[in-house]
């Protein structure tokens, strides 16, 4: 693993609410707004923009930990920009502060963290 960032560092990822991110399950469509696992999914992206950079080849991250406090709706088109914030790298972990944003407006906030361990470590645990 690299030693690249430091606390207060930060990467920023854009998603655009598209169909297939707003709230439905196998019922149907709940409402036209992006859901929170599809928020869940792209804090994810955002925070591992971080790991991208700091793997080695033959390292790989994984997910340890997300919260979400999804405070307000972002509508189908709107833009959702996302900082993550690094709080703390430790041995091979990397714990991000997140928040998403529609304008001005805070949407959520959140923690996620990712270890960065060897592939075959990885592989190891999912057989």
């Amino acid at each position: 693993m690299r030693p690249l960032f430091q606390p207060g560092d930060t990467r920023h990822f854009s998603r655009i609410v598209r169909q297939e991110d707003c709230a439905s399950f196998d019922s149907g469509l709940v409402h036209p707004v992006y859901a929170t696992f599809a928020l869940a999914r792209d804090a994810e992206w955002c925070c591992r923009l971080f790991v991208l950079e700091m793997k080695e080849e033959d390292e790989e991250g994984i997910g340890t930990r997300l919260t979400i406090e999804h405070s307000s709706p972002a509508p189908l088109g709107s833009q959702v920009d996302f900082t993550a914030t690094i709080v703390v790298v430790q041995q091979h972990e990397i714990s991000c502060s997140y928040e998403a944003r529609v304008g001005e407006k805070i949407i959520a906030t959140g923690i996620q963290v990712q270890k960065i361990l060897k592939k075959t470590r990885i592989n190891g645990l999912l057989d």
